[in-house]
């Protein structure tokens, strides 16, 4: 175990780039070389020695730096696919700030089942929480597909309008009828302007937790609260029940002037059963699809990546 002896071969290398490519974790890939070397006195080197074997490798990937490997991957899969679409957003300084990318199977995808598209950006991708969005959706066998994903530099109303005018140049202007996506105003903002005449629906899992979030107090010691917000949601068909079913909560707890409840109601039509059943919606209600999605991408995904890392884990 002396520094003069230890080695990481050729085929140890290997091993470890396979490990680390399948999503383990260093700790986790240094107990498995161990386990087949019959113990760490039989491996030949230690966990600093792969830490270092890793890290040098990363930086001999990113010698031409994020932007530079970022390029290169898109030349990459263009010369695979002459299909594949990406675009990238500069700022005054001429540094990327927002890519979008769709591949072949993703644009088919699209042009098949792009009626009903989900986007999520609730899952952050590195240490500078620089949000992942994914444009989602559902196939005849009602499996979940990827229209389109995105790495953006922040969450306003620009970068979106961005977003949603380069999805739709990737697609050939094809717009979708409807859109569910989590209660983000500069995201409606965006969407309004670029695309006003779909329907734009809220996540009702998204807004059940906000009311959680601002209303929690009236939902303790047996309240009925919750079941009567629940009740406006998803149980009435009619829009003059719904009238009438809402303002009971009102005078019941009485929480008239309640802002989050005002503004939530103002965009009764993005939420509301009774409104919503006039959308073609596929039975989406919210953005739970795509957010399954996130859930898979988390297992092989942490923010210690590289952008090319990144890249292998997302394929």
């Amino acid at each position: 175990m002396l520094v003069s002896q230890r080695n990481v071969t050729e085929v140890q290398a290997y091993e470890i780039d396979l490990a680390i490519d399948v999503g383990l974790k260093q700790k986790s890939t240094f107990q498995l070389m161990s386990g087949h070397a019959g113990g760490r006195d039989g491996l030949g080197y230690t966990m600093l020695d792969a830490k270092n074997y890793i890290r040098s490798k990363r930086q001999r990937n990113m010698v031409y730096g994020e932007v530079g490997c970022l390029m290169r991957y898109f030349q990459q899969q263009l010369s695979k696919n002459p299909s594949f679409y990406h675009a990238n957003q500069m700022d005054v300084e001429e540094q990327i700030t927002n890519v979008f990318w769709a591949d072949a199977r993703m644009l088919i995808n699209y042009e098949y089942f792009g009626d009903v598209v989900s986007l999520d950006t609730t899952y952050c991708t590195n240490r500078a929480h620089r949000p992942l969005a994914i444009f989602s959706g559902f196939n005849h066998h009602r499996g979940a597909v990827i229209f389109g994903a995105a790495l953006l530099y922040d969450e306003t109303a620009a970068s979106f309008k961005w977003l949603f005018e380069t999805f739709l140049e990737a697609h050939k202007q094809k717009r979708p009828l409807t859109i569910f996506t989590d209660q983000n105003q500069a995201m409606a903002k965006a969407l309004k302007e670029v695309m006003p005449e779909i329907f734009h629906g809220l996540c009702t899992w998204h807004l059940m937790q906000n009311g959680i979030k601002h209303l929690g107090n009236l939902m303790k010691d047996g309240s009925h609260f919750l079941t009567d917000f629940k009740r406006c949601m998803y149980g009435i068909d009619d829009e003059t029940q719904f009238e009438e079913a809402w303002i009971v909560p009102l005078a019941q707890y009485n929480i008239h002037e309640n802002t989050w409840l005002q503004s939530t109601y103002s965009i009764k039509e993005k939420w509301a059963a009774c409104y919503t059943k006039k959308a073609f919606t596929l039975g989406m209600r919210s953005t739970q699809l795509s957010e399954s999605i996130n859930s898979d991408i988390k297992i092989c995904m942490n923010p210690d990546l590289d952008i090319m890392q990144f890249f292998k884990y997302f394929e």
